[in-house]
C-alpha cells in the first residue's frame, strides 16, 4: 500500500515537471519568436528609411533642372517617419522581451497584453505610412488623367524604383508586425502558453 501511493506521488510529480516543462519551452520558444520578428522589424525599417533618404535623382527637362527627393512629398516624409517610429519601438521592445523572459512574476499576462497594444498601434501606425506612400507613388507611376495629373516616374525612373524598393521594405516591417500581432493575440487567448 505504502509502494502504491509513493508510486502515485511519484507519477504526480512527474507528470507537473513535464506540464511545466513543457510550458517553460513554449514560451521560450513564443519569446525567441518575438525576438526574431522583432530583430527581422528593426532590419526592414531601417534599410527603408536609408533608401528612403538617400533618394534623389536630377533631371533636365527642355533646360531646366528637376530634382526629385522624399522630403518633397509630406506622404514620404510620414513613412519615414513611421518606419523610424516603428524601428525605435522594435528596438525598445527587444529589451522589455529580454525583461520579460528573466523576470520571475507569477502573472505577466497584463505586461504581454500591454506590449500587444502598442505593437497594435505601430501596425496601424505604419499601414498608415505605407498607405499614404502607396498612394503618391502610384499618382508618381500612372498620373491621374481626370485631374490632368501626369505621371513622373517616366522622367525620374531611377527615383521611383528606389521608392518602390523602400517602399516594399516598410510593407514587409509591416507583415512582420502583423504576424507578432497575430502571436500575440493566440499567447493572449490560450494562457498556458505565456504562464511561468
Amino acid at each position: 500500500m505504502a509502494s502504491e501511493s509513493s508510486t502515485v506521488a511519484k507519477d504526480e510529480k512527474n507528470l507537473f515537471s513535464s506540464v511545466d516543462s513543457s510550458s517553460q519551452r513554449r514560451k521560450t520558444s513564443f519569446l525567441m519568436a518575438q525576438a526574431g520578428l522583432r530583430i527581422l522589424v528593426v532590419a526592414f525599417t531601417l534599410v527603408a528609411i536609408s533608401v528612403m533618404v538617400t533618394n534623389r535623382q536630377s533631371v533636365v527637362i527642355f533646360g531646366l533642372n528637376f530634382q526629385a527627393r522624399y522630403s518633397y512629398s509630406s506622404a514620404f516624409k510620414f513613412l519615414v517617419a513611421a518606419d523610424a517610429v516603428l524601428c525605435s519601438f522594435s528596438a525598445l521592445s527587444l529589451v522589455f522581451i529580454y525583461v520579460l523572459s528573466r523576470s520571475g512574476t507569477t502573472s505577466p499576462l497584463k505586461k504581454y497584453f500591454f506590449l500587444f497594444l502598442l505593437d497594435t498601434v505601430m501596425m496601424v501606425l505604419i499601414i498608415a505610412g505605407c498607405a499614404a506612400a502607396t498612394a503618391i507613388g502610384y499618382l508618381g507611376k500612372y498620373g491621374e488623367e481626370h485631374m490632368t495629373w501626369h505621371a513622373t516616374c517616366g522622367y525620374v525612373s531611377k527615383f521611383c524604383n528606389r521608392m518602390s524598393i523602400s517602399l516594399a521594405f516598410s510593407y514587409l516591417a509591416f507583415f512582420a508586425c502583423l504576424l507578432l500581432n497575430l502571436m500575440s493575440a493566440h499567447a493572449l487567448i490560450y494562457r498556458p502558453i505565456i504562464k511561468n
